[in-house]
């Protein structure tokens, strides 16, 4: 059984963070998920299989670090898989979303990671109306299979770049996702990729303004962060997070914790973190 997200045990509403207006639905979803515990907190948590042990940055950090914010929220249920070409097509089975910090980027792209009946097993499982959620480099893989590439919201193309990792600031082209409604901006140590290389029909919810040239392509070129919806499957992508570092911001964990829920269940109900990275310092300090 899944339920539909639910707010840590932490969370207050009215301090200024959540809107009173919402205080209500989102106070019983909070104790919705209070109710179930201890004995059916497992039971009741979104479940989530995040594909790893393999990529061209440092999975043995970042898959850690992504588990470790999914499940901080007391909302998830994280397995992890490095043995991603050994998976049956029954394995995705269990999971409200399949999160990929998994990528042959730079591999023999003759070998094929899975076969036609794991990718149809796959699509398959996702069209039921479960999710897909990419983190960073997640996507830079299957570059010749379409159908995950359209969910996977776009990856390293060819005329991605990035600079050096340095601290910047995000700011928000979607107001109104379920996602990022109610955020403010914020600062964050990380790498940023210009010029993803985006799927069609994609939405894009955030970008860099830093990383614009004019007025023109702004945000156009500098978009950070998707959703797309594919035949009741849905795509999640944050382009942010190239290391352990930057995944201690809390912005970046609010984000992944809040596009995960959606990707789950078409719904967000997590509160965003109270100690918000507003400005330079706080990025800096969260980055220590």
């Amino acid at each position: 059984m899944f339920i539909s997200g639910c707010l840590p045990p932490s969370s207050r509403v009215g301090d200024g963070r959540i809107p009173r207006r919402a205080g209500g639905f989102l106070l019983l979803a909070g104790l919705a998920c209070l109710a179930a515990q201890p004995a059916l907190a497992e039971e009741s948590k979104l479940r989530v299989l995040i594909l790893s042990g393999a990529n061209n940055h440092n999975w043995r950090e970042t898959t850690p670090a992504i588990k470790a914010a999914l499940e901080e929220t007391g909302c998830f249920s994280v397995d992890v898989e490095e043995k991603v070409a050994s998976l049956k097509p029954q394995a995705f089975e269990p999971y409200a979303v399949i999160l990929s910090d998994f990528n042959t980027f730079g591999q023999d792209a003759s070998v094929q990671v899975w076969d036609a009946a794991m990718k149809k097993a796959f699509i398959e499982h996702l069209q039921k109306g479960h999710g897909l959620v990419i983190v960073h480099a997640g996507s830079s893989g299957f570059y010749d299979w379409p159908e995950f590439q359209k969910l996977a919201c776009g990856s390293w193309g060819a005329a991605t770049s990035h600079g050096p990792i340095h601290v910047d600031r995000i700011h928000f082209t979607d107001v109104k996702s379920p996602i990022t409604a109610g955020l403010e901006p914020f600062w964050i140590r990380d790498e940023f990729w210009k010029d993803v290389g985006v799927a069609p029909g994609v939405k894009a919810l955030a970008y860099v303004p830093s990383l614009t040239t004019t007025d023109k392509d702004l945000p156009k070129t500098a978009n950070i962060l998707f959703t797309t919806e594919v035949a009741g499957a849905r795509g999640f992508a944050i382009f942010l997070g190239h290391d352990a570092t930057a995944m201690k911001n809390t912005a970046w964990r609010t984000l992944l914790q809040r596009g995960t829920e959606w990707a789950a269940t078409n719904k967000v109900t997590l509160p965003p973190a109270k100690d918000w990275p507003a400005t330079q310092a706080d990025a800096e300090r969260m980055a220590k």
